[in-house]
C-alpha cells in the first residue's frame, strides 16, 4: 500500500494539548526518502564560490571531450582528472557587475539582481538542505563570507568568517558551564517562540488580507528557528565526534591567500568525514595581498589587468596557487573511503565564480569544475561562449543527483543531461 504523506508538523490533539509526533516516514518529503534509507552511503554537496574569477586562456583546454591537453592551471589537477569536469560556455547570463554574486548559487532571473532592487530566491545549498533536515548535526553550514546564500523567502543568510569558531562548533564539546549555557539557551528560546506565537494569531483576527500575508512570512520564521532549536535540543545531547586534527590557533587573514584557503578547506572536509553535514558552502573571498611567492600585486589589482603583461603574470600565480590548494582537497576526499566508495565520489564538489573576465566585470563563460558526486564526468564539456548555457540547468542536474525529484531551479528552461 503506497505510503500516504502526513504534515511534518502533525499533532495528537486531546483535551486541549498538543503533543509533537517524532520524525515519520510519512512526514519526510518523496524526494528525501531515499536518503533517509540510505544513511550509510549519503550523498553530500559542497558548493566553493570565489570572486575574481579565472584567467580563461589558463583555466579552459582548447579541445573538448577527455582527451583535451591540460591548461596551464588544470595541470594541477591532472592526477584527478578522471574525477571531475571542467565546463566552458556557462553562466546565468547576468549584465557586466560584482553584484552578480547574490545570484551565483540562485540562478534568480537577471531582471531580479539589479543593484538598487535585489529580489532574490532560494540557494542551491538551502534548497539541497531542506531535503536533508535533521539527518546530520548541522542541516547546512555557510562559511567564509560572500552573498551567495539566500533562504527561501530571498533573504541572504549570514556566513560564518571565523574558522575557530566552526571548528569548535563541529569538534569541541566545551565546558560543563558551556554546555549547561547552551541548553538554557535553547529552552528559553522556545518559551519565547511559544509566547509570541500566541500573540501573532490573536492579532491576526485584527488584520487585512495584506498585514495577514506579512504576518503568515513572520510565522515562516518563526516555524524555521523552532526547527532549528528542536534539531539542537535533540543534538545537544549527542558527543561531537572527535577528529585527529589540531584545531585552528587563528583565524587567518591579511596576506594568507592560500593558509586561509587550505584551513577553510580542512575544516570543509573534516565536516564531510563525520557526517556533521551533507551540505556546505564556502565563498573563498580574496581581495587582498596574496602572500604568494612571486607576487606583489594585491589581488585584485592582478586581476583588472587589462592585458598588461605583467599583471597577467601574477594574475596566474595567485590563480594557480588556488587551484592547487583545490587539487590537494579533491584527492584527500577521493583518499578516504566511505562506506564501499571514496568519499570524493558520494559529494558532488562544484568550484566557481561570480565572474568570468574581472578585468571587464563580465559574468559569462564562468570558470566551473564540477567533481566528484558520481556524475558522468567528461573532461572538458564546452558550449557557446557568446551564448551561454544557463548555469541553471545545471543546478537542476546537481540536485537529482543527490536524489532530490526537482525539474526546476532558478532560472532553469531544463535540466543538463551531459554529466
Amino acid at each position: 500500500m503506497p505510503l500516504q504523506p502526513l504534515n511534518r508538523r502533525a499533532f495528537l490533539r486531546a483535551a486541549g494539548v498538543a503533543v509533537g509526533l517524532p520524525l515519520l516516514d510519512a512526514m519526510i518529503p518523496a524526494s528525501a526518502r531515499g536518503a533517509k534509507k540510505a544513511l550509510d552511503t549519503p550523498r553530500r554537496m559542497v558548493l566553493i564560490g570565489r570572486p575574481l574569477g579565472m584567467y580563461a586562456p589558463n583555466f579552459f583546454p582548447e579541445r573538448i571531450g577527455v582527451d583535451y591537453e591540460p591548461s596551464r592551471y588544470l595541470k594541477l589537477l591532472e592526477p584527478m582528472r578522471k574525477h571531475f569536469t571542467v565546463i566552458s560556455g556557462m553562466s546565468h547570463r547576468y549584465a557586466a557587475g560584482h553584484f552578480a554574486e547574490v545570484g551565483l548559487f540562485t540562478g534568480v532571473h537577471p531582471d531580479f539582481i539589479r543593484p538598487s532592487d535585489i529580489r532574490n530566491t532560494i540557494s542551491l545549498d538551502q534548497e539541497a538542505a531542506s531535503h536533508f533536515a535533521g539527518l546530520t548535526r548541522f542541516a547546512c553550514l555557510n562559511l567564509g563570507g560572500g552573498d551567495v546564500v539566500w533562504n527561501r523567502r530571498g533573504v541572504r543568510v549570514p556566513s560564518e568568517q571565523r574558522a575557530t569558531q566552526v571548528f569548535k562548533q563541529l569538534f569541541l564539546s566545551g565546558t560543563p558551564e558551556e554546555q549547561a549555557r547552551e541548553l538554557r539557551r535553547i529552552s528559553e528560546g522556545q518559551s519565547i517562540l511559544d509566547e509570541v506565537r500566541g500573540e501573532v494569531a490573536s492579532m491576526k483576527l485584527r488584520l487585512g488580507d495584506s498585514d495577514r500575508r506579512r504576518l503568515d512570512l513572520y510565522l515562516s520564521s518563526i516555524r524555521e528557528a523552532e526547527q532549528r532549536l528542536q534539531q539542537d535540543a535533540q543534538w545537544s545531547a549527542t558527543p561531537k565526534p572527535h577528529v585527529d586534527f589540531p584545531p585552528p590557533t587563528g583565524d587567518l587573514n591579511g596576506p594568507q591567500l592560500v593558509a586561509r584557503s587550505r584551513q577553510w578547506l580542512d575544516i570543509v572536509r573534516l565536516a564531510l568525514q563525520t557526517d556533521s553535514t551533507r551540505v556546505l558552502t564556502l565563498h573563498l573571498g580574496s581581495q587582498d595581498q596574496s602572500g604568494v611567492d612571486g607576487v606583489t600585486l594585491a589581488h585584485h589589482d592582478a586581476s583588472h589587468h587589462g592585458q598588461e603583461p605583467t599583471k597577467l603574470e601574477q594574475l596566474a600565480l595567485i590563480e594557480e596557487a588556488e587551484v592547487g590548494v583545490f587539487g590537494e582537497f579533491l584527492a584527500k576526499l577521493h583518499e578516504h573511503i566511505d562506506g564501499d566508495r571514496s568519499l570524493l565520489d558520494r559529494t558532488a564538489v562544484f568550484y566557481t565564480s561570480n565572474l568570468g573576465n574581472s578585468s571587464s566585470h563580465d559574468n559569462t563563460n564562468l570558470p566551473i569544475i564540477l567533481a566528484g558526486g558520481a556524475f558522468k564526468h567528461r573532461g572538458h564539456l564546452g558550449y557557446d561562449r557568446k551564448n551561454n548555457m544557463l548555469l541553471s540547468n545545471l543546478y537542476v542536474r546537481m540536485l537529482q543527483q543527490l536524489g532530490i525529484e526537482a525539474e526546476k531551479f532558478g532560472s532553469s528552461t531544463g535540466v543538463l543531461s551531459d554529466v
